[in-house]
């Protein structure tokens, strides 16, 4: 396996090879179900390329609760299967495929009530960790305990003394969302597939029924392209329907978008050593650990407008402060906001609106010969929906296919991480970098961190931190653009890092610092230098603008003020 790089040659060389001979499958969406389409298919031995209109986990990809979980809640709802299936994919991402990524994050669920609801509470997170063991795959998380409510205040000081009469804490995984994708298409380019960001599907090839290939705007360099394949997935989440549209098919189900948002708030602002899970009316509430910031979400809304710019109102942004300060001692208020983000789930709906209920379960169909759709699902359980669209895919294919592999295929990065965490401290020593920049690069690149290290021994300069979000090294930015498919400044300061959402000015400050970084990378002279800077300032101003709204149609007219980049 060759070490993959995303850089600007290797995505126009993918798409040239593309359009030179038919694919075995050609995989439509770079959001985590496509991206795991394309490493399934690839690793059966299928020629595989995958197209994404935007940049990779542009879309719901990079707007989650950046959780990989079994989904506690829906034990409530009796979908054992559902459960079952996601605690096994929870415990071979972090044992076996993505150690480097995929993190252990404890919860802290408060009791409001004595007796009865230790007992069913508990009862339902004793299920939760037994059926996680039960799989083989759950050792490596502790298991929940009960606490007292002076227990619970030592874990948590930050909430109200009767919020609680007790606490179950348990444990579920987190992961950066964004990254995550990014590193999948890394590992599907390694094993030989073909793969294009901002690369768009305009409509279909037809012979008679039959869909043998997809016609693909090149958004950035201009031209088309006509992409031949044997087989075509439709993995477009939220833009499933319109992609169906193309071909003049919606199918037995129709997607709906559903919209959470998100707070980002300083760590020092909730002063407790565990992440929270709330009971609200309509669902749960999480306060996450992120590094030096908490994550609190989410909601649950339907969206019908801009799929993609989702935009959070002041209605959203209040009722995830009223909720969380309902238990804590000391009140968020809008100051303690660092970002705000707003991402679209995509749920299941049957045809008759009336007898079917929307879902986290997905589902695989072949509605046209040649063309497979895969939709709905979560998160968590991106593989299984792979695995389930290539099985599909392969009925259509005239030739023996070998099975799923990719329970056994770690993604680049994941080979020598722990080796290399044992080491930090002589990597640190080696570098001069401190052992903590170290031990963040590892958790973000694992053993790909040489190839970092690299850039700064090159560079020494690279490997100082941007001067105003100074979590991150310079030589990142530049990893970003030349190994990691970033073709914008938004696509740096948004997915490949998070200082989008880490920082009170939205990453205006760093934003000339990251522009003239990625510049020799990719080629930019100062006119489109400046042109990047400009258009990110306005995305801000525009997404400021809507979370001032007070409700989702005046905060969508707000966000769309700042339209996509578009190259010159």
């Amino acid at each position: 396996m060759r070490t993959a790089t995303l850089g600007p040659a290797e995505r126009a060389e993918s798409l040239a090879s593309m359009a030179e001979r038919e694919l075995d499958l050609l995989v439509v969406g770079g959001g985590v179900v496509g991206a795991g389409t394309a490493l399934d298919a690839v690793t059966r031995g299928l020629s595989t390329g995958l197209v994404e209109a935007r940049d990779w986990a542009s879309g719901t990809s990079s707007r989650s609760s950046k959780l990989i979980h079994g989904g506690l809640r829906y034990l409530e709802m009796l979908d054992f299967a559902l459960v079952r299936e996601a605690l096994k994919e929870r415990g071979l991402l972090l044992e076996r495929l993505a150690p480097h990524l995929v993190k252990p994050v404890p919860f802290l669920y408060p009791l409001q009530h004595k007796g009865w609801e230790r007992l069913y509470a508990g009862s339902g997170v004793a299920l939760y960790d037994a059926m996680s063991m039960a799989r083989g795959h759950g050792r490596g998380l502790p298991l929940h305990r009960h606490l007292s409510r002076r227990h619970a205040l030592r874990v948590a000081p930050a909430l109200k003394r009767d919020a609680l009469v007790g606490a179950l804490q348990y444990y579920d995984a987190q992961m950066d969302d964004a990254r995550y994708v990014a590193t999948l298409v890394r590992t599907a380019a390694a094993y030989g597939a073909k793969a294009a960001n901002r690369a768009r599907v305009t409509g279909f090839l037809r012979e008679g029924e039959r869909v043998v290939g997809a016609r693909v705007q090149d958004v950035e360099a201009g031209g088309e392209y006509e992409i031949r394949a044997k087989q075509i997935v439709n993995a477009t989440g939220v833009w499933t329907d319109d992609t169906q549209s193309m071909v003049g098919e919606r199918g037995q189900f129709h997607v709906r978008a559903s919209k959470g948002i998100h707070l980002v708030v300083p760590k020092d602002r909730i002063h407790s050593s565990t992440g929270l899970i709330l009971r609200t009316e309509k669902s749960v509430l999480f306060v996450i650990p992120w590094g030096r910031h908490w994550i609190v979400g989410t909601t649950d809304t339907d969206w019908d407008l801009d799929k993609a710019h989702p935009a959070a109102s002041s209605a959203d942004i209040d009722y995830l402060l009223e909720h969380v300060n309902s238990v804590l001692a000391v009140p968020l208020t809008r100051d303690d906001v660092e970002g705000v983000y707003a991402g679209l789930r995509p749920l299941l709906a049957g045809e008759s609106e009336a007898t079917s209920k929307l879902s986290r379960e997905h589902t695989v169909a072949h509605p046209v010969p040649g063309l497979v759709v895969v939709a709905g699902g979560k998160y968590t359980t991106y593989r299984v929906m792979a695995k389930d669209a290539v099985d599909a895919a392969v009925h259509g294919l005239d030739m023996r296919v070998a099975e799923c592999v990719t329970e056994d295929i770690p993604l680049v990065g994941a080979e020598g991480y722990r080796a290399l965490w044992n080491a930090r401290a002589r990597i640190a020593a080696r570098t001069g970098l401190h052992v903590v920049r170290v031990e963040h690069l590892l958790n973000r690149f694992g053993s790909l961190t040489e190839e970092v290290l690299e850039l700064i021994a090159a560079d020494p300069t690279l490997g100082e931190p941007l001067q105003t979000a100074d979590d991150y090294l310079r030589a990142e930015i530049v990893y970003a653009a030349s190994h990691e498919g970033a073709r914008h400044l938004d696509d740096v300061l948004t997915r490949r890092t998070r200082i989008s959402i880490e920082t009170f000015d939205r990453g205006t400050r760093c934003a000339r610092e990251v522009a003239e970084l990625m510049a020799p990378v990719l080629g930019w002279d100062k006119d489109h230098v400046e042109r990047e800077i400009e258009h990110y300032r306005k995305r801000v101003e525009a997404e400021r603008e809507s979370q001032r709204q007070p409700d989702d149609l005046t905060a969508d007219a707000a966000r769309l003020g700042a339209p996509d980049i578009v190259p010159l």
